[in-house]
């Protein structure tokens, strides 16, 4: 017997005015009795309006405001930036309204994991190179360059070191003509962030001689004296350097090898929850099924990270009611306060956000992006709000202060500990985050089909009806652990993750 035809759109809420297009809908094609798509074609992932609209009402979507109709707007007609638009509102913080205990789950998972001396737990098991400064970078790389395994040939200068999974070097464009102050302070947490992680048994780290961050007291200010080892080019010339930074790799290698995986609880997972490339689907397939996985992380014990400060924005009241104290929720409305005034300072708007890719794929105002995006967080309560590159050391749900570009926010999120990283996807966004692994969820089946080598999992089977959010979320739960314990994911067997290393820049380039 053949299954019932699913129906044409996608309405996520009772109190919504609009649903979502399962696929492209043709003018006059039945949206359900009595209501026909008007005269203009609507695209897959778009919105159509379900009854009339006044110029200047509330459009709903997920049952919240996701902006105001520009114009009348008729029954069956395509909702986009044509005829909606951001407006103010007032937003209802009840702090801690909606926090609940959260129930641990009786058996704790478990993943194969490398135990740290200092007893964190490692997903990978890298030797690092990190730079003071851009004008640092080049020879990094030259060193990194030297035991980088080439993802086409299959050639390996590390075969012999089977444990060690690779040589990287993180570079970035700053570290001098910047200003003193935060900005300097900010770079230094997050080269410090990475210099302690876990998936680095061993770390050096080389500067010019001159730069404004050097080398010597970040070291002392960030309490690394004896964690990493430290060059300077101008001590010695650049091919010297190089030499010296190779030999650092050799002397370590049988040390870095000598690591085993052992069962470790899944509550030594922090997983960074990350979205690129979103589209329309976002907030109805990979968001809310990595919502339902991340629930899973914490009723296991674990950690898991939401970032991006200018796509919660918006949808920020719905996480203050979770919130465990008011005053935890007032870190994060006190962020948004931040972000307002940042972008009014430099002339934006925070509805500037969305990206072009986003609009195509569906997404009208920054509300709509936040409401889908922040639903990768689940429903569990928000333990605590960190600042960029801060060590996240809260177990559950915490939130960190980062830009919405996708490069900048999971470098925040891995400097503060987090050992694995979760990216949804509805355009196709292609990352890596060394030295943490990073999981490529697709929000739609075409978008898996047509990049099978870049996406780990579908999620469009939750559009398809072939699977609920919480089968979806249990399917990445299980990829979680799998990763965690080893399994390459597809970024990694291309060798991304060392490129997109980009921390946050702030204040004047002088």
């Amino acid at each position: 017997m053949d299954a019932p035809a699913l129906p044409p759109v996608i309405r996520l809420h009772p109190e919504d005015g609009v649903a979502i297009a399962r696929t492209a809908l043709a003018p006059g094609a039945a949206l359900a009795e009595g209501l026909r798509v008007g005269e203009r074609r609507i695209p897959p992932g778009h919105k159509v309006a379900l009854r009339p609209h006044a110029a200047g009402e509330p459009i709903r979507r997920y049952g919240q405001i996701i902006g105001f109709a520009t114009r009348p707007i008729a029954p069956g007609e395509w909702v986009h930036t044509h005829n909606c638009a951001m407006g103010d509102f007032a937003r209802d913080y009840a702090f801690g309204a909606d926090a609940r205990p959260t129930e641990p789950l009786p058996v704790p998972a478990t993943f194969q994991g490398i135990r740290r001396a200092d007893g964190r737990v490692a997903t990978r098991n890298y030797i690092g190179i990190l730079t003071s400064v851009n004008c640092s970078a080049h020879v990094a790389e030259l060193i990194a360059r030297q035991f980088e395994r080439n993802p086409i040939t299959g050639a390996d200068p590390l075969a012999a070191w089977p444990n060690v999974d690779g040589v990287v070097a993180l570079t970035h464009k700053t570290g001098c003509g910047m200003t003193m102050g935060e900005p300097l302070k900010l770079l230094r947490r997050t080269l410090a962030g990475y210099a302690r992680h876990p998936n680095f048994s061993h770390v050096i780290a080389i500067g010019l001689g001159c730069e404004v961050n050097q080398l010597g007291p970040m070291l002392e200010e960030q309490r690394l004296a004896g964690r990493l080892r430290v060059m300077d080019i101008q001590e010695r010339g650049a091919r010297a350097t190089i030499e010296a930074g190779m030999a650092f790799v050799r002397e370590v290698l049988d040390e870095a090898n000598a690591v085993r995986r052992e069962t470790v609880p899944a509550s030594e997972l922090i997983v960074a929850l990350q979205c690129g490339g979103s589209d329309g689907y976002s907030g109805i397939t990979a968001n809310p099924a990595l919502g339902a996985a991340s629930d899973l992380v914490v009723r296991h014990g674990g950690t898991v990270i939401l970032s991006e400060t200018p796509e919660t924005y918006g949808a920020e009241h719905l996480l203050t009611r979770r919130a465990v104290s008011r005053e935890v929720g007032e870190k994060l409305v006190a962020l948004m306060r931040w972000w307002e005034e940042y972008t009014a300072r430099e002339g934006a708007e925070m509805d500037a956000n969305p990206s072009p890719g986003n609009k195509a794929g569906g997404l009208t105002t920054i509300l709509e992006k936040s409401l889908g995006a922040m639903a990768k967080a689940g429903t569990t309560n928000l333990v605590e709000v960190y600042r960029y590159a801060e060590p996240v050391t809260a177990k559950g749900f915490v939130f960190m202060d980062t830009p919405g570009y996708d490069p900048v926010a999971a470098t925040g999120q891995v400097a503060g500990g987090a050992n694995l990283v979760c990216f949804t996807t509805g355009r196709g966004s292609v990352f890596g985050c060394k030295p943490a692994p990073s999981i490529k969820l697709a929000t739609n089946t075409p978008l898996y089909e047509r990049m099978r080598e870049d996406m780990d999992l579908d999620c469009g089977t939750i559009l398809g009806g072939e699977e609920t959010v919480a089968q979806c979320g249990e399917r990445i739960f299980e990829l979680m652990l799998r990763v965690a314990s080893g399994e390459r994911t597809k970024s990694e067997k291309l060798g991304f993750g060392g490129a997109e290393f980009a921390p946050w820049t702030i204040g004047a380039t002088m």
